[in-house]
């Protein structure tokens, strides 16, 4: 049995200024060599939805418009997890490496989120050339650049 301890290395900072990861200082020598990548994968916690009783939730009714009735929340984005672990794929607009402070255009968090990784957004790793998605979705962009002027409230449940 493994014993785990995560701990988070920054939060989401959201103001009228714009969307920042905001690293805690003994984690900012780790953004060395970050610059030059125009996109970060960004793993944080559900921290809002972080109760024993949504860790017990398998399935989800229809949480999207055109989705199956019931679905198992591994075939979702839901918050309600074995894990409240989230992934985000980012833009980065400033890498501010003496202050340990990421400046991005958004991030579907809230203030004060923890983040508890980053890793570069690498096309050999990260892309897939043709991915299948099932028909319900099918419509949804097909890029992180389309889904900013795609009507994504019209697509969920809730």
């Amino acid at each position: 049995m493994y014993t785990l301890n995560v701990r988070p290395i920054g939060s989401v900072k959201a103001s009228e200024a714009g969307m920042q990861i905001v690293l805690k200082e003994e984690y900012i020598p780790a953004l060395q060599e970050l610059h030059g990548f125009s996109h970060l994968n960004i793993i944080w916690w559900f921290s809002e939805v972080s109760d024993e009783e949504g860790r017990h939730n398998l399935e989800v009714k229809q949480p999207y418009k055109w989705s199956p009735a019931i679905m198992g929340v591994f075939a979702t984005r839901s918050p309600f997890r074995p894990n409240p672990i989230a992934l985000t794929s980012v833009q980065v607009n400033v890498i501010d490496t003496e202050n340990g402070v990421i400046h991005i255009p958004y991030i579907d968090a809230h203030d004060g989120t923890p983040i508890l990784d980053i890793k570069p957004y690498t096309p050999s790793l990260d892309r897939v050339e043709s991915p299948k998605t099932p028909e319900w979705c099918r419509h949804w962009p097909k890029s992180l650049e389309q889904s900013a002027d795609f009507d994504w409230q019209d697509e969920f449940q809730f």
